[in-house]
């Protein structure tokens, strides 16, 4: 179904959009945000980043709080931020509305378990369903993608770059859940929708991935050293150990007195986005 443009503003020579449809994965209307840069209003097609966002977000916390625009107009990059879960009358939340399960936790996965498998498929919403229209509708240049997201949207994208080799010339991630087979976050999401047999898990796991043999070409993280969830929930200690023996280049860059907040991603977002258009200068 096409996109119905919600709202539109004129942004460091671009246009910021805001836009609605109806999707046959989720069952459900679903928003995302699209930063279209000058060059795209000039007529060019242009490479496409997408951001994936964490626990509680929409498609509004990237778009509003990371000042990612300015950079993106410079390099000529659109800029796709999706909603982080389906929403709506008949979609399932957590009985306790518990903030990490439900309602803007969907994790990036298609659910199997009840009553979560009908609506909770972001996972084919990402990787299928919303690429297709963004580039049937947008000025989007789908053979050069990027991807990258935080906290639960870093866990988002390192996972479905590594399930899509060759599809993604850059990943990177802000303060990922790097591990969910092994973080109470992960833990609850991963049974709540896909139940009790962890062996099922391990393809939404990016540590477990990359065990199991996939492979992206480099990764960039950035984890703030006073993050409250660095030691329960983020580990990456995990994901630099899985590099390591798998020989994934990871650039793993822990930042002194950063927190988990959108000031640490607004602080950093320039180098992921040019880490991103260097890379897809290549392709």
């Amino acid at each position: 179904m096409a996109a119905e443009i919600l709202s539109r503003a004129r942004c460091f020579g671009g246009e910021q959009r805001v836009l609605r449809h109806r999707s046959a994965e989720t069952g459900t209307e679903m928003r995302f945000a699209a930063y279209l840069p000058p060059q795209a209003l000039d007529g060019a097609t242009v490479p496409v980043v997408w951001f994936l966002a964490g626990l509680t977000c929409t498609e509004e916390n990237f778009t509003v709080k990371a000042g990612a625009q300015r950079v993106a107009a410079e390099l000529g990059l659109l800029l796709v931020a999706p909603d982080t879960s389906p929403r709506g009358e008949g979609v399932p939340d957590d009985p306790e509305k518990a903030y990490d399960f439900g309602l803007g936790a969907g994790f990036y996965v298609d659910a199997t378990a009840q009553p979560w498998a009908t609506h909770y498929r972001m996972r084919s919403y990402i990787e299928r369903e919303l690429p297709a229209l963004v580039g049937a509708e947008l000025p989007a240049d789908l053979e050069q993608q990027g991807i990258m997201g935080h906290s639960m949207g870093g866990h988002g994208a390192l996972t479905i770059a590594l399930r899509n080799p060759g599809r993604y010339a850059a990943v990177s991630a802000f303060a990922p859940i790097c591990s969910p087979l092994r973080c109470p976050w992960g833990e609850k999401a991963l049974s709540g929708y896909l139940g009790p047999d962890r062996a099922a898990w391990r393809e939404y796991d990016a540590t477990a991935l990359i065990e199991d043999g996939a492979r992206v070409p480099d990764i960039l993280v950035d984890q703030g050293t006073a993050d409250g969830f660095l030691e329960a929930q983020l580990k990456p200690e995990l994901l630099e150990a899985a590099c390591g023996k798998a020989g994934i280049p990871l650039t793993l860059r822990r930042q002194e007195g950063y927190d988990h907040s959108y000031f640490f991603i607004a602080s950093l977002v320039e180098d992921h986005l040019r880490w991103h258009a260097a890379r897809l200068a290549r392709t």
